[in-house]
């Protein structure tokens, strides 16, 4: 992924937060030479080993398919993958900056995970991914449902689970929340997504004001095009 590096980052913690609020990821992995897709959500193995990190390599995540959709059933040990985050984004139209010239772009977020898998065995492995899918998913964004009287269901559907763990061997991130414009124009945006309630807006909002750059943006009114 091409990331400049004033949208880049190497705060693993951003990087961690992103997938954790956004696990439906993107799951990418080749077949006869082309690529295919899959949506599904990718959690961390565990949470209780991502603190104090500098970066992901050879931390676990957990991934699982329907066993009848024909990515899996062409997947292999070692195979690569690549799975794609999207964090918050949003459309900036030129009437925000409020000058001339200008021009539209977008603002976002998003982290690329690449690694290779390595297939799980049907039942109790498979069982453990399904649970800790379960937890991680339902600790961040549920009502802390109990599944613990579901078990035996589980047990019931799990043979149709493709379960997989990811081993992270490259990471890529880019966070483009205006850092390239002056602070009187991320300041009009911020204030732009904050009243917005389509899509992602107040969530980029709130992005961009816990990160406000620290580095010097470039020079006003120099072109640059960062897509």
């Amino acid at each position: 992924m091409y990331a400049p590096t004033h949208f880049a980052t190497d705060d693993i913690t951003r990087v961690v937060e992103l997938i954790q609020a956004n696990p439906l990821a993107c799951f990418v992995t080749t077949q006869d030479d082309v690529p295919v897709a899959s949506h599904i959500p990718v959690v961390f193995a565990s949470d209780d080993d991502l603190t104090g990190l500098t970066d992901l390599v050879g931390v676990k995540m957990y991934g699982h398919l329907n066993v009848v959709n024909p990515q899996y059933t062409a997947l292999a040990d070692g195979d690569r993958a690549l799975v794609v985050f999207q964090g918050s984004h949003g459309y900036i139209s030129p009437t925000v900056y409020d000058r001339v010239p200008a021009a539209p772009t977008w603002n976002f977020s998003a982290v690329h995970v690449r690694g290779r898998i390595r297939l799980l065995d049907p039942g109790e492995p498979a069982l453990k991914v399904v649970r800790r899918t379960v937890s991680a998913l339902e600790g961040r964004f549920g009502q802390g449902w109990d599944m613990t009287e579901s078990l035996p269901y589980f047990r019931k559907i799990v043979p149709g689970v493709g379960a997989f763990e990811i081993e992270p061997e490259a990471v890529d991130s880019i966070f483009k929340l205006s850092q390239d414009q002056p602070a009187d124009v991320r300041d009009k945006v911020g204030a732009w997504f904050r009243g917005s309630d389509v899509g992602t807006h107040r969530a980029l909002a709130e992005e961009m004001c816990r990160h406000r750059p620290t580095a010097r943006p470039h020079q006003e009114g120099t072109p640059r095009h960062d897509g």
